[in-house]
Parts: C-alpha cells; sequence; structure tokens
C-alpha cells in the first residue's frame, strides 16, 4: 500500500478500501505526506467522487485523526448545532442560552470567518475579554457550571481535516459532497455530543446554491450519524437575504441582545425557535417543544443565561447594557437609494463581500478585523420604500476599499418591484434520520 496507487485507484474511478483510506489520511493528519500528494488525492476525489461507504470512511478516519471529546463526565444531553455558513448569521449566540436555560447542555467549537461569512469566534472576540479557547477540562467544566461551552477548534480536534481544509481552498476542490461531509462530521463527531442539529443554507449568500443541494448534502451528513450514534437532523434554510439586520462582528452581538431581550426580529426569531425546538426534540423532550423555545425567549430566560455565558467566561458584562462599550467605528455614511419601490430582494453575499471590504472580514487569513465595521440594514424584503430613503448605514474606519465603492456595492444589493412583495420564507424543511 502506497500513496501514489492510492491516488491512481481513485483517479480511475474505483472505490477505495476503509484500509486505504485510513492509510491515506493517516499520513495526512501526522504530516507524512506531503501536500502535493494530500492535492492530488483531493483532485481525485472531486472528480470521481465517493460512494457512501469510502464517505464514511474517510469521516471516521478525519475524526480519528486526532482528539475525540469525551463528554461523559457532563451531566445531561449534550446537543450542538452547526451552520453551513451566511451573512449576518448570528444564531449560536442566540440559540445558546435559549438551550441551556432550558436544561440542555450546548457544546460547540466554532471557527474564524474567511470570506464573506462571518465566523462565531469573531462576534465573540468583539466583547472584551470574553476567552474563546477552552482546554477540554475547562471545556468539560463550562458545560457542567452553565450549560454552554464554545471554543475555537483546537489544534487536536480533526487535525487531518485541519490541513485538507486548506489545501481544498487553493486546488478548487472545495464544492465536493464526500469532502464537504468528512469535513463538516469528522469535526462535529470529534465533539463528543449526543445530539447535533445541523442548519443547511442554500441560496446566493450560501455555499449551496439550490434547496436540492442543500438537501442533497444534508442527507449526506445525516448519513454519517452511525459513526459515534449520534442523534442528528438538518433545517434546510433560505440564505438569498442576509440574516437579521446588522451584518458585522460588534453590530451582530448588539443584534443578538437586542433580540434576547424581545426583540422581534421576524427571520432570526424564527430559525432560533426552529433550531432550539429541534434540539429539545433530539433529546427526547416529548412536550410542546415549540412553546418552550418562544417562551424562554419572551420570559427573559434566555438573556439571564447570555449574561452568565459572557461573565463566566471574562467578557465584559456591562456591554450588554451599554452598547458604546463595544468597539465603534469612527465613520458612518447612510445610503439612500434613488427609486421607489417594494424591496424584492437584498443579495446576502454582496452585503457580505461589501462588510468585508468594509473591514469586518478577512480577505485571507492574517488580516486584521475591525471589529466595529460593518453594515446596518434599516428595511427588508417586502418594505416599501420612497426614493431617496435611507435603506443601510455603512459603518467603517480603515475599509479595503474606498467608501463609495463599498456604498454601490450595497446599493446593487437591493432589487425592487413595483408589487408588494411578501417576506423570506426561511426555513423550508426539516430532514430527520
Amino acid at each position: 500500500m502506497d500513496p501514489v496507487s492510492i491516488i491512481q485507484k481513485k483517479r480511475d474511478g474505483e472505490p477505495l478500501t476503509r484500509k486505504e483510506i485510513n492509510f491515506f489520511i493517516g499520513g495526512i493528519g501526522d504530516g507524512t505526506l506531503p501536500d502535493y500528494q494530500a492535492a492530488a488525492f483531493l483532485m481525485a476525489t472531486y472528480i470521481r467522487g465517493m460512494n457512501s461507504d469510502e464517505t464514511r470512511w474517510l469521516t471516521e478516519a478525519m475524526m480519528y485523526s486526532g482528539e475525540v471529546v469525551d463528554l461523559s463526565g457532563v451531566n445531561g444531553f449534550t446537543c450542538d448545532k452547526h451552520s453551513t455558513g451566511g451573512v449576518g448569521d448570528k444564531i449560536t449566540m442566540i440559540i445558546a442560552p435559549m438551550a441551556a436555560a432550558l436544561g440542555l447542555k450546548v457544546p460547540m467549537y466554532s471557527g474564524k470567518g474567511l470570506g464573506h461569512t462571518g465566523g462565531t469566534i469573531d462576534k465573540l472576540d468583539s466583547i472584551k475579554g470574553f476567552r474563546t479557547t477552552l482546554n477540554t477540562d475547562a471545556f468539560v467544566q463550562s458545560l457542567n457550571d452553565i450549560g454552554i461551552a464554545n471554543s475555537m477548534q483546537t489544534e487536536t480536534i480533526a487535525p487531518a481535516d485541519k490541513r485538507l481544509y486548506a489545501l481544498r481552498d487553493v486546488t478548487a476542490t472545495v464544492d465536493s459532497i464526500p469532502l464537504i461531509t468528512g469535513s463538516i462530521m469528522s469535526k462535529k463527531l470529534a465533539c463528543g455530543a449526543d445530539g447535533l442539529v445541523l442548519d443547511v443554507k442554500f441560496g446566493n449568500g450560501a455555499f449551496m446554491q439550490t434547496e436540492k443541494d442543500a438537501k442533497e448534502l444534508a442527507s449526506w451528513l445525516i448519513s454519517m450519524a452511525p459513526i459515534r450514534n449520534i442523534r442528528v437532523s438538518a433545517l434546510i434554510d433560505n440564505m438569498d437575504d442576509p440574516l437579521g439586520y446588522k451584518v458585522g462582528n460588534a453590530l451582530e452581538m448588539i443584534e443578538v441582545i437586542e433580540v434576547l431581550k424581545g426583540k422581534q426580529v421576524d427571520d432570526l426569531v424564527e430559525i432560533s425557535i426552529a433550531i432550539v425546538s429541534e434540539m429539545l426534540r433530539l433529546s427526547g423532550e416529548t412536550g410542546n417543544v415549540k412553546a418552550m423555545a418562544k417562551e424562554v425567549l419572551k420570559d427573559g430566560r434566555a438573556l439571564v443565561k447570555f449574561r452568565e455565558w459572557v461573565t463566566y467566561n471574562g467578557g465584559d458584562g456591562t456591554v450588554i447594557d451599554d452598547y458604546s462599550r463595544f468597539p465603534q467605528a469612527t465613520s458612518r455614511m447612510d445610503i439612500q437609494l434613488d427609486q421607489s419601490g417594494t424591496i424584492s430582494g437584498i443579495h446576502a453575499r454582496a452585503i457580505g463581500e461589501a462588510a468585508v471590504y468594509a473591514g469586518a472580514g478577512r480577505l485571507a487569513k492574517e488580516d486584521t478585523l475591525d471589529y466595529g465595521a460593518g453594515i446596518e440594514l434599516h428595511v427588508k424584503r417586502g418594505d416599501r420604500i420612497v426614493a431617496g430613503e435611507t435603506v443601510a448605514t455603512l459603518h467603517f474606519s480603515t475599509p479595503r476599499r474606498t467608501p463609495d465603492e463599498i456604498v454601490k456595492m450595497i446599493q446593487g444589493a437591493f432589487q425592487l418591484s413595483e408589487t408588494p412583495v411578501s417576506p423570506l420564507k426561511r426555513i423550508v424543511s426539516t430532514i430527520r434520520q
């Protein structure tokens, strides 16, 4: 058994054995295989694909390439959540305190953003002092103490995936369902939770462009659950428009707090309630899970738990009542459209890319973020506007393009109609085991 023979076999469209996949992924995980052979394997897999057995073995091998977190010391049902990425996607910070306030334990390993989709860790980093890296002991302790543990993915979790993930970006092999499945589920299964709710997005602001593609990916992801015998379900979520009204790290955290305080931001509330309801269902709850999820948001228990989460992790809890303590951009520009009509869509990817150029996201991994930068939307799909009305505000300090260029990008994201338009339906279906 040697790497060249395995690459050749996959190149020629032959299925690999479990032993061959374990051998190859083992070499990627421990660094003994060079990048050029890993890249060749990725391209062969991208072109030839993998069957269900190969994909399961790939996922399993990547999971076992590093630490598999043991959460047996956690008292209660542990349920993770994973989003495939979106613009303005701040759901994690809403659902974690909701679920924990309802007695669930919420273990999450998150990442930083790259490109037009934001990262959970970046948003939490906008709270001064918030600790976003926990070792395994601290992770388990946090779950037992407050019901929530969120940390950067450590170097020991699925290291083979970490190496392959970096290569996929530069070898044009990102959009391969077996490779996506292996990447997502190897990390999630290694995190040790009893249950997992997947938020699989489609649309112009998501990786999967169509509902059909999102459903196919969700089915593949769910089919990996038997590897660790966990309970998994997936929500199929439309990402044509940005989520909520704010895009950018500190801006999004302010919106999270507003929702937890009772502000009705329809799409954020819809998705948060759907995810928490599904988490409760996976835990074995047989009552009215949707009513339970609504109530914990309405009665303030989720806000209390969020405050506890922030202070437990060393964060500045005063930001919850004083938003001026968040990082602030030095400049703002209000943005208008020169036409009247009904907002028929707000192109999520364009808004996400504009936020990156404002300084809120990264074009390269080494880029420094401006946590106060971003875009605040004042209207949503279905709203009627008149010419000259302010539809958005750009927040910036040291943008990567001129403010005028970014403003044009934002203006171009808005689509208008002469006829009434219904708000975007976010959750279009649910797929379960």
